[in-house]
């Protein structure tokens, strides 16, 4: 089983830690699923003020539910919908303050009130997003962004093996 000594200090240094683990986790598993779900896991579990965590994954140029942590979800979401369907066209991490303030927001769960979406891109192809959502408006900020960027930069070519 694993165990992680992760920081309650600076954010700095939580992401530091979560970046830590999460290569000890995912090193040498060439499951893209096994990666995502341990990802999905670690990510709820150190990051504070969540309601969801996890992954889509693209599929076909549709964006389809792959492991995560939270209420059930929303199963496909077509490029260009959502906070997730934007991520994806455009390639750029969306850091959303207020989900209803975002047009055509897909609210999966009424609770959520922000919004961080990561896309995960490795040789040049859009693998998927790491969706995170959180109960609280302006949950993510700056350094949430820069970290989870960091986090889906270590896991990106982890995620490269073809599914079963």
């Amino acid at each position: 089983m694993y165990q992680f000594d992760i920081s309650a200090g600076s954010k700095t240094e939580l992401y530091r830690d979560l970046l830590s683990a999460l290569d000890g986790l995912t090193a040498g598993e060439p499951d893209p699923v096994a990666n995502m779900a341990n990802a999905a896991a670690l990510i709820r579990e150190y990051l504070p003020d969540l309601n969801w965590a996890g992954f889509y994954r693209n599929v076909a140029d549709e964006l389809v539910l792959g492991p995560f942590q939270g209420k059930a979800a929303c199963i496909r979401i077509p490029f260009g919908s959502g906070v997730c369907g934007a991520a994806a066209v455009s390639r750029e991490t969306q850091r959303v303050e207020d989900v209803h303030a975002f047009p055509g927001h897909i609210a999966c769960d009424a609770a959520s009130a922000s919004e961080l979406v990561v896309p995960i891109v490795a040789d040049g192809r859009l693998l998927g997003v790491l969706d995170l959502d959180s109960p609280s408006p302006a949950r993510f900020d700056a350094e949430d962004q820069a970290g989870c960027e960091a986090l889906m930069t270590l896991l990106a070519p982890r995620l490269l093996s073809p599914l079963p």
